[in-house]
């Protein structure tokens, strides 16, 4: 870490992402581009003439703090004057270009496009395009131009607490509305020319539909496509659970693992060329262009993208052969990643990986040499061993923080699942190439599809070891934090022991314990009710302490729901108890009542309560309010929507507060 600290682009990095930060979570610049560069332009002036004095770094340091800011707010295309929604009316015409096709949802085939054109205008920005399965006899693939009538609504924000946050997910990607339309509401339209990716997009389904002609299963042909093509739309549903259950998950994704991979298969086929004059450039020049040729095939994904970002800088840097070779080009190419697309920042994805390299690189050799086997294949087995913990160290507080799991058997998955990897994506390589010039051997097929099988075999038998699956872990933002500062301190402290070492450790574990006993009395003293929104049921919660009733309307899988689950994780509830839901409540000083279909409810002696409408009941709202001047009135979703917006209507006629779980989201009474 110290010799990190000696390394400049590191002091612009740190600063970058404070900026980047500061913008992204206050948003308090909004004064204009122009107004920034003039003041970066002050700042570069006061730092010339200072620039043989410490003002001089400290300058900067703040000049790429607000480059940070700069980026977060020039990257903004709502606040362009050409983005499209500015242009929108209700009858536009709208033109769209393909340009990523996301996994498929339960009922909708997904695509993301750009939008460029409003009737005659062109503009800017990005959209999501829902389209209905049963009305879609065939793919749109990407770069398809589409032009479609104005149905553009804006993404909703999740509606339970908790709840994965789809729609701060797509504002990352610069998608803040979508569409749900149908195949006939869609409209193809004629292309007279062809870009590089849309030439690249059409190459990979030509791979695509030649690997098809041969006799392998859909499994096998998922998995292909995931590791080989970066494409995972095909993969089932059951095949990723098993490769989350077992610790493999980052195995589909095409990322710093298998790019990794494959550079040090370059770097080994093509270390002959170091013989010759200038070979080593010429190998240097080979390795880079193939890398890039690579993460082009599999789409240029974020992840693909950042991982031969990262591996093309590590083999530049081990070319100039400098120490710290690698940690100074994963530092470089983080900044370059950054400076590009500064919302990789908070891309799950691009954290893992970093935080996975940088365990390795500093945990990996000092686990190694704790043991040396004699036998050459022990020690190829301790040195995957190693690997697989020292990433995982590096990556365990987020994991756990993101994920709530941790799999027990990751080092046997991993040791058991790389050697297959490496095989799998050396030979699928020639794999891809033969089916696509259609001269690929019937028995290369048979042994292909024969290791692809038994690999998912293998991790469908760990996945199996739940007894090995540490999952609902309840780990807060501030517990990662502290976390980190806990492994780091353990870290030093083996490597050098002596008592200041000690002592930054021992004071990390009991600033760690007082993080746990602090959040352990914010549990106890919070009580709150809430109705969870459900569709087509009803789930009510009253929590006291770590304790949640839960009162619903459904069968013995309301203990499956994700609702329920992510609330108990996110809260660290440690006991659930289940109900049918009654006819009234008493929380505290607060009566709740619950009318539903059936209409059966007594009134006498209630003032304001709380009335809880469910199953769409049919009722005099107007003449219930009058009678019990209740103070808020919610409707679950249970209802039909027709039925909420009659109420919602008859409630702003008489200055009735009421909150639609489907609108607003969960209703939540703190006690």
């Amino acid at each position: 870490m110290k010799k990190l600290l000696g390394y400049l682009p590191f002091h612009f990095l740190l600063f970058l992402i404070a900026g980047i930060c500061c913008q992204y979570y206050t948003d308090f610049w909004n004064f204009g581009i122009v107004r920034f560069f003039c003041m970066l332009l002050f700042l570069g002036f006061i730092g010339y003439l200072f620039r043989k004095t410490i003002l001089f770094v400290f300058i900067s340091w703040l000049s790429f703090f607000l480059i940070g800011i700069l980026l977060i707010y020039g990257g903004d295309t709502t606040k362009n004057y050409n983005y499209f929604e500015k242009h929108l009316t209700n009858t536009s015409n709208v033109i769209l270009a393909i340009d990523k096709v996301p996994k498929p949802g339960n009922y909708h085939y997904k695509y993301m496009a750009e939008v460029l054109q409003i009737d005659h205008q062109k503009t800017t920005g990005r959209v999501l395009i829902n389209i209905e399965k049963d009305s879609v006899a065939s793919f749109f693939k990407i770069g398809d131009r589409i032009l479609l009538k104005n149905k553009f609504v804006a993404i909703k924000e999740s509606l339970n607490p908790h709840q994965f946050n789809y729609k701060n997910y797509l504002a990352k990607q610069g998608i803040h509305q979508q569409v749900y339309a149908t195949k006939q509401e869609l409209l193809l339209l004629d292309q007279t020319s062809t870009s590089f990716l849309e030439f690249i997009a059409a190459f990979r389904l030509k791979i695509q539909q030649s690997l098809q002609q041969y006799d392998f299963s859909e499994d096998e042909l998922a998995i292909m496509n995931a590791l080989l093509l970066g494409q995972r739309q095909d993969i089932s549903k059951e095949l990723t659970a098993n490769y989350s259950k077992a610790g493999a998950i980052h195995i589909l994704a095409v990322s710093g693992l298998h790019v990794g991979i494959i550079l040090w298969m370059l770097s080994f086929v093509l270390k002959p060329l170091e013989r010759y004059k200038k070979g080593k450039v010429i190998k240097l020049v080979l390795v880079v262009l193939f890398l890039w040729f690579f993460a082009v095939l599999a789409g240029m994904s974020a992840s693909v993208t950042r991982a031969v970002t990262m591996f093309s800088a590590i083999a530049i840097g081990q070319f100039f052969n400098k120490r710290n070779a690698i940690e100074q080009s994963l530092i470089f190419s983080m900044f370059l990643l950054l400076l590009l697309k500064p919302l990789f920042l908070f891309d799950v994805g691009f954290q893992l990986s970093y935080l996975a390299v940088f365990g390795i690189i500093w945990v990996q050799p000092v686990f190694y040499q704790l043991w040396k086997p004699k036998y050459y294949i022990i020690d190829k087995g301790w040195q995957l061993i190693t690997v697989s913990t020292a990433a995982q160290l590096g990556v365990l507080p987020i994991s756990l923080f993101y994920f709530h799991q941790f799999p027990g058997l990751f080092f046997l998955s991993n040791l058991l699942i790389i050697p297959f990897l490496g095989v799998i994506l050396g030979t699928g390589i020639i794999i891809l190439g033969l089916s696509y010039l259609t001269i690929l051997p019937v028995f290369l097929v048979d042994i292909y599809g024969g290791i692809i099988s038994i690999l998912n075999r293998l991790v469908a038998f760990i996945a199996r070891q739940e007894a090995f699956l540490f999952s609902d872990i309840s780990f807060s933002f501030i517990k990662m934090f502290f976390s980190y500062l806990v492994i780091i301190a353990c870290f030093q402290f083996f490597l050098k022991r002596n008592a200041k070492r000690c002592l930054f450790f021992l004071s990390s574990v009991l600033v760690f314990q007082s993080v746990f006993f602090y959040e352990k009395y914010h549990i106890e003293k919070n009580n709150e009710f809430i109705v969870f929104h459900k569709s087509r049921n009803s789930i009510v919660g009253n929590r006291i302490g770590a304790s949640l009733k839960v009162y619903h309307n459904m069968d013995t899988l309301i203990h499956n729901q994700n609702v329920l689950k992510n609330y108990k994780v996110g809260e660290n509830i440690k006991d659930l108890k289940y109900e049918k839901i009654p006819n009234f409540l008493q929380i505290n000083n607060q009566v709740v009542l619950f009318i539903d279909t059936n209409g059966n409810y007594n009134i006498k002696g209630l003032q304001k309560p709380i009335l809880v409408l469910r199953q769409s009941p049919k009722i005099n709202l107007e003449r219930l309010i009058k009678t019990l001047n209740p103070r808020m009135i919610i409707a679950d979703g249970s209802n039909y929507k027709s039925y909420v917006s009659l109420w919602k209507a008859s409630c702003l006629e008489l200055h009735t507060s009421f909150w639609s779980t489907g609108e607003k989201g969960a209703y939540v009474l703190n006690n």
